[in-house]
């Protein structure tokens, strides 16, 4: 059941899913070809994660991995960690959020006040503030380790668990298949933990192989398509870890790969908002960056879905947004 089909809600975990898609019409203007975002900020936690938190909850919960009243924790830059403060709080489990401090400081304070225990651990030496490399992604990893051994706490590891992936085969992928009616030239999608991308990917497919998904990569850190990695301080959180190998996108098809500057990241968020009305991060300006790419290159005339990741709100100490003077 969704909060959108304006029936009474048993708890607000009812309202994740069914997030509207926008057709760009104004940026759309300039372009050969119509851009469908999938407006997931909209979500309760303010991000996609919110759909991957609930499943990796209740698989774990239908098959025993997660007990009543058992501590769960997980590394996240943020969005996860919100989506299963959130899930954690309507169910009863105790949650700690393991973070870098590189994150954007309004995801800790949201995630706090959602009743979790917050972790921030330091960044790698040399790291750059509100950036988070590979290497300072690895000491949260260490510290979240040690934080399930200590408390014999269920690890929500969105890297690994297979309910990241389904989340959005179940749900994301049909929901853009339907909300579009089916025409769709292509899909792109970031690239953090590589769920969202495969399950949306085999969702459509499984739907009509024609259609082509395209991973989104920071330039400089676009290792899963085989480039060195050059620049593992971007500005584009969520992703872009330099990490070779992304568990969730073992067996599902790549239709391509596409690089996005963090200049163009940010150009294409700050439009987005003024233009459209719609107010996303650094990785939904990439996503929209991709598109424009698609649209200007091989799906000139065609339609492509992205996600609208998280909300800007998340980043208002960051440089996506300027100034007021």
């Amino acid at each position: 059941m969704s909060a959108r089909d304006n029936r009474l809600c048993s708890s607000v975990l009812a309202t994740i899913h069914e997030t509207p898609l926008v057709e760009l019409e104004r940026i759309g203007a300039e372009l050969e070809g119509r851009v469908l975002a999938k407006l997931e900020y909209l979500s309760p936690g303010l991000s996609k994660k919110d759909r991957i938190a609930l499943q990796m909850v209740l698989e774990a919960e239908r098959d025993g991995r997660l007990r009543p009243g058992q501590t769960v924790v997980e590394l996240t830059s943020g969005n996860t960690g919100t989506g299963l403060a959130i899930v954690c709080a309507v169910k009863g489990y105790p949650f700690v959020a393991v973070m870098s401090r590189g994150n954007s400081m309004e995801r800790a304070r949201m995630m706090a006040a959602l009743g979790a225990e917050v972790v921030l651990v330091d960044q790698a030496e040399g790291a750059v503030a509100g950036q988070v490399s590979g290497a300072s992604l690895e000491k949260v990893e260490v510290a979240a380790r040690r934080i399930v051994s200590q408390r014999d706490a269920f690890r929500a590891d969105q890297f690994s668990l297979e309910a990241n992936r389904r989340a959005h085969l179940l749900h994301t992928g049909p929901e853009i298949i339907r909300q579009s009616a089916g025409a769709l030239s292509a899909f792109c999608d970031f690239a953090g933990t590589g769920g969202s991308f495969a399950g949306v990917a085999q969702a459509l497919h499984e739907h009509d192989s024609a259609t082509q998904c395209f991973i989104v990569e920071p330039t400089g850190a676009a290792v899963l398509s085989g480039q060195p990695a050059t620049d593992g301080e971007h500005r584009i959180q969520g992703g872009g870890y330099s990490i070779t190998s992304l568990k969730m996108l073992e067996g599902v098809r790549v239709d391509g790969y596409l690089r996005v500057s963090d200049s163009d990241a940010i150009h294409w968020a700050r439009r987005l908002a003024a233009e459209e009305g719609i107010f996303g991060g650094f990785s939904s300006g990439a996503n929209l960056a991709a598109a424009v790419q698609l649209l200007r290159g091989p799906c000139r005339g065609g339609a492509v879905a992205i996600l609208i990741c998280d909300s800007g709100l998340k980043y208002l100490s960051t440089d996506l947004w300027p100034e007021l003077e």
